[in-house]
């Protein structure tokens, strides 16, 4: 079962003096613009609730004024929500005083801002320390580690410069390596990306999500960028006016949007970029097994269920080879009996998350199905032309019907 490392309940921010009266209006479902010019109170977050695994980037966004930036610094209580829960590792973090407040911000979360925070009189790797400097670590630790989360983020060689010195990109990566260099469970990243240039951008995009392949973060990442939000994040967060309108994987979010809002808001998106191999994928109809199948048994079996050709496992239910009716029936005619004097070895397949784009590359290269496999190389299913292409068709359907 996978631990919830952030839970959010119930979860309002509202600014302004006559917060009480403008909450008891939200209750009673009066919409943003009524709370305003009713009380003079602006609505930032409306009973957001919601739960973020260990391990997991959950991308909260949204149109400006939706609520997102508000949100996560309700999270780190930079801004005091008004009402509601935040949770930490099952500790109320509503309810910290300064000095527990202050560890759970030192030991628990570490920010990354969009527009740097660094100090311009300190060095890259001066600016690294800083958050560690603030903890009383020794200067000799406090620098390995810093040294460690400048080289993570391909800054190595550049520690003795000063921020004027780097590019908008580079200083982003500093920003990035000092809450790296904290090594905290849990990363808070405000448009961290979205002052930067398209290209490096994308850069800092693929950086991070190869940096979680090894870190294993928890990281709630805010964002205004579709593309960004269904590039790295495992599920996504939508706002609009304080409110949470849909939560989900981003497959989930484009084939089943919850309203017209989310319906517009999400309509361009090329579906190629979200379909990924697990959602096309079917179960193999049949398969074929090195150690007690010949050719004979296979080609029956495809006979039986119509197809042309089946995917070998071994034991350990990998997958080791394919072989075709031709090349069983040419087996039999020269006697042969084991499956691997004549299955073929060399032939692509896809991990699950394998995205659509990668999918249609590869079917138009290859004749046949391809297997999707765990990183353990075990089968889970496999893709036919047929199944990818009804899955795109079905897509662009909806989105014309929306």
């Amino acid at each position: 079962m996978k631990t919830k490392k952030i839970r959010i309940e119930n979860l309002t921010k509202i600014f302004g003096s006559r917060r009480k009266d403008a909450l008891e209006l939200l209750k009673q479902g009066a919409s943003k613009d009524e709370i305003l010019e009713k009380t003079g109170c602006g609505v930032g977050v409306n009973n957001a609730s919601f739960e973020v695994d260990e391990g997991e980037i959950v991308v909260v966004m949204g149109l400006s004024g939706s609520g997102k930036s508000t949100l996560i610094r309700c999270v780190n209580r930079l801004i005091q929500p008004t009402a509601g829960k935040v949770y930490i590792d099952d500790v109320d973090v509503t309810g910290l005083n300064d000095q527990d407040l202050r560890k759970i911000r030192l030991t628990k979360l570490a920010m990354v801002f969009q527009n740097f925070a660094l100090f311009p009189h300190r060095t890259v790797l001066h600016n690294v320390e800083y958050g560690l400097e603030i903890q009383g670590v020794e200067t000799e630790i406090r620098r390995e580690r810093s040294m460690k989360a400048i080289e993570q983020v391909g800054l190595k060689g550049w520690e003795d410069y000063r921020p004027e010195n780097l590019s908008g990109g580079m200083q982003q990566r500093v920003g990035l390596a000092r809450a790296l260099a904290l090594d905290p469970d849990i990363l808070l990243m405000d448009e961290a990306f979205s002052a930067l240039d398209p290209l490096i951008r994308s850069d800092m995009q693929d950086e991070l999500i190869s940096l979680q392949e090894d870190m294993h973060k928890t990281i709630l990442f805010v964002s205004h960028d579709l593309d960004e939000a269904l590039k790295i994040g495992d599920r996504i967060v939508l706002m609009k006016d304080g409110a949470i309108v849909q939560m989900g994987t981003a497959e989930e979010i484009l084939t089943n949007p919850a309203d017209d809002y989310v319906a517009r808001f999400v309509e361009n998106v090329d579906i190629t970029k979200v379909l990924t191999a697990e959602s096309v994928m079917v179960k193999a109809k049949a398969v074929a097994y090195l150690d007690s199948h010949g050719p004979k048994t296979v080609l029956r079996t495809m006979q039986k269920e119509r197809l042309s050709q089946l995917f070998v496992l071994n034991g350990r239910h990998e997958v080791v080879g394919l072989v075709t009716a031709d090349d069983a029936a040419e087996a039999i005619e020269r006697g042969e009996t084991k499956l691997d004097a004549f299955m073929k070895e060399e032939f692509p397949s896809v991990l699950p998350e394998a995205p659509a784009t990668e999918l249609i590359q590869l079917m138009a290269e290859t004749p046949y199905p391809l297997p999707v496999v765990n990183n353990e190389g075990r089968l889970k299913g496999v893709i036919i032309r047929g199944a990818l292409l009804a899955a795109l068709a079905e897509r662009g359907k909806n989105n014309a019907n929306s």
